[in-house]
């Protein structure tokens, strides 16, 4: 017999019964696919008294719109000259189909994004996107990402969205696997030109420099503050052992980590060690998030702020008290520092601050 050409057909075409002949993309076997439905990835709400069409509204599903809204209006306010960005973090809202690992992918999360503006010349865009991917392929690694466990994914131009020039991400080896972490996208004025053409109001930039008028276009990064938080806490976990014993211990950065100091009094039943360390710990409260525990052998106490990640430990003993001086024990490497508590603070601030 001859063959005939194939021809391609969208499984919504596909009557009933033959779509029980169709395998499955995902284990190749015929019979288990249900017919397309439709699948709205905003939340609807209702806004005001009536329940109507007229009412609906929608939770965003990103937090971007609202920057490029008020572009004009922060530009003109700022007096803010191309290039220049504008950063937002906020709450947003997808009608995830599958929400799954944890805090990965969920429904309602917090998103960092940035919109930096730049002219529109084709010679300009590659430059300052790559600028962008480096600077925050470098900013994660400088807040505590282990560098193996992050790498690059450049997207085909087939894979791109539809208003994308170029998309880069930052894709991180979680335990349930490898995925994105952060995105660098090349949107042109794709944004900004559509508001403009809804709202009738021109989204111009008049460069003084160039006496030229254009809409500019946008590198954006973004980012989910809860995966890079769990991205935080998978390249910070960690297991050794210290004096014999087994230790779990969470190695975040001192800028990230959210207990910066202990202050621990050796005994929590003498009143001048604890009123010596009531008094460092009231200082370091007014720059840093301090932690105060009195309880227990002073290794058990260094094992509970290991588990929290706390960078340093202060501990006030009976030598405080004569010659004003404090030991200061150091999370990672667990070595212990004698000095004065004058040098206590310029030292904590140099470790944690860098500077």
């Amino acid at each position: 017999g001859s063959l005939k050409p194939l021809e391609l057909k969208e499984v919504a075409e596909v009557p009933e019964d033959e779509l029980a002949k169709i395998p499955s993309p995902a284990t190749g076997e015929p019979g288990s696919l249900t017919p397309p439905r439709a699948f709205n990835l905003m939340f609807q709400t209702q806004v005001g008294a009536m329940s109507d069409a007229s009412s609906a509204a929608y939770l965003r599903p990103e937090t971007a719109q609202g920057i490029f809204v008020n572009f004009k209006n922060v530009q003109q306010t700022a007096r803010a000259k191309v290039p220049f960005g504008i950063a937002q973090i906020g709450k947003a809202f997808r009608n995830e189909i599958t929400p799954r690992n944890f805090i990965f992918r969920s429904r309602e999360f917090e998103q960092m994004e940035i919109e930096y503006f730049i002219p529109p010349d084709d010679d300009v865009w590659p430059a300052a996107h790559q600028e962008w991917i480096d600077r925050c392929y470098n900013w994660l690694l400088s807040i505590g990402v282990k560098k193996d466990l992050i790498d690059l994914d450049i997207h085909e131009k087939d894979k791109l969205a539809h208003y994308a020039r170029a998309c880069t991400d930052v894709a991180f080896k979680f335990p349930f696997g490898r995925s994105e972490l952060l995105g660098v996208a090349a949107r042109g004025n794709f944004d900004l030109s559509a508001h403009a053409d809804a709202s009738g109001k021109k989204m111009e930039y008049n460069c003084e420099d160039t006496k030229r008028k254009y809409v500019p276009h946008v590198i954006e990064p973004s980012i989910g503050v809860d995966r890079l938080f769990l991205a935080l806490v998978c390249s910070a976990y960690d297991e050794d052992v210290v004096s014999g014993e087994k230790r779990s211990v969470l190695r975040f950065h001192p800028s990230i980590a959210p207990i910066k100091v202990a202050v621990l009094p050796l005994m929590k039943n003498k009143e001048p060690l604890v009123e010596k360390a009531r008094e460092i710990y009231s200082k370091l409260q007014m720059r840093y998030n301090v932690a105060w525990d009195a309880g227990g052998a002073i290794g058990r106490r260094y094992r509970r702020m290991d588990e929290a990640g706390t960078p340093f430990c202060v501990t006030i003993d009976f030598d405080t008290l004569d010659d004003d001086s404090v030991t200061v024990r150091e999370r990672d490497s667990t070595e212990q520092k004698r000095m004065k508590i004058d040098e206590l603070y310029g030292y904590l601030g140099k470790e944690i601050d860098g500077f």
